[in-house]
């Protein structure tokens, strides 16, 4: 008497059931030997990135505001940096920020870095473009800070903060000089007004 199957199938059934079954569990294996290397970069964003420049000048003014003001910087014997003109051999200027026209978020924030160091006069202004609001003065707070070539960790050089009082006003805010190594030079710091805006003259 012959015996049949109670799943109505054959030997190969089986054997393609084990097949595919064994496939599965292969690919299951590997994908759960892969999650830990698909996104290396996550574990490393818990850590404090440094900012990329071995210079930084960065401006504030009331984040409320819908005054347009802009960062100038002009390193040793390079041309000056600025919205018109937004990079140098050594500075970039990284955000040029408009107020609260197309703008994302409410911060008023301009940044300027440099790709390397070089040790002379830096000289930082401020220039009130456009004051819709009629606002005045408008505060601006400005802070300088440096790094060594090798790589250290950035450090605060200075910090001041001036009042721009009409549109179209561009002011000195720092005069500094840097030494080979990032150090502020003693004695260097003042604020005699010079023009970095292009088309502009001493």
């Amino acid at each position: 008497m012959v015996e049949l199957d109670p799943f109505g199938g054959d030997d190969s059934d089986t054997v393609f059931r084990d097949v595919i079954t064994l496939a599965l569990a292969g690919f299951v294996s590997c994908v759960l030997l892969l999650l830990p290397h698909i996104n290396p970069q996550a574990q490393a964003s818990n850590q404090r990135e440094e900012p990329p420049g071995n210079v930084i000048v960065e401006i504030r003014w009331p984040d409320a505001m819908t005054s347009d003001v802009d960062l100038w910087v002009q390193a040793p014997g390079d041309v000056p940096v600025g919205y018109s003109n937004k990079s140098g051999a050594l500075f970039n200027l990284l955000r040029d920020d408009l107020g609260n026209v197309l703008d994302a978020t409410a911060l008023n924030y301009e940044v300027a870095y440099s790709r390397g160091l070089a040790a002379g006069e830096y000289v930082a202004n401020v220039h009130l473009y456009r004051n819709p609001s009629g606002t005045l003065p408008v505060p601006v707070t400005m802070v300088v800070s440096a790094k060594s070539p090798d790589g250290t960790s950035s450090r605060q050089l200075l910090t001041t903060k001036v009042d721009l009082g009409r549109e179209g006003e561009e002011m000195t805010a720092l005069r500094f000089n840097l030494d080979p190594e990032g150090g502020l030079v003693p004695g260097s710091v003042h604020s005699l007004h010079k023009p970095l805006r292009v088309g502009t003259k001493d």
